[in-house]
């Protein structure tokens, strides 16, 4: 954030974040309160129960809180579900990505 793309937050730019409560929560709060700063919207996975961040993102999607290790596979769905959406409403073909090349190997 701190090199470049900060610069491109407005009040159009969404910013997705990943703030589950983990070794690095309180930077990525700090990340949101930048982004808030700089009229950027937030769309923030969090913890289940997490209202600190509530009051701070703009949408957020609730993840169950877990161990660790299973942590990235939970934060993981909602951001293809994200993704997924975010292309459909665009219009895009998201079973033919364009530029994606394909290879099939019959033995």
């Amino acid at each position: 954030m701190k090199h470049g793309p900060i610069a491109l937050i407005d009040e159009r730019m969404p910013v997705v974040t990943l703030a589950v409560r983990d070794s690095v929560y309180n930077k990525m709060v700090s990340q949101v309160e930048q982004v808030k700063a700089r009229g950027g919207i937030v769309i923030a996975v969090a913890t289940e129960g997490d209202e600190a961040i509530r009051r701070k993102a703009d949408h957020v999607l609730y993840v169950p809180q877990t161990s660790p290790l299973l942590t990235p596979v939970l934060t993981a769905l909602p951001m293809q579900l994200l993704a997924y959406h975010t292309a459909i409403r665009r219009g895009c073909d998201v079973d033919q990505p364009r530029n994606l090349a394909k290879s099939v190997t019959v033995e």
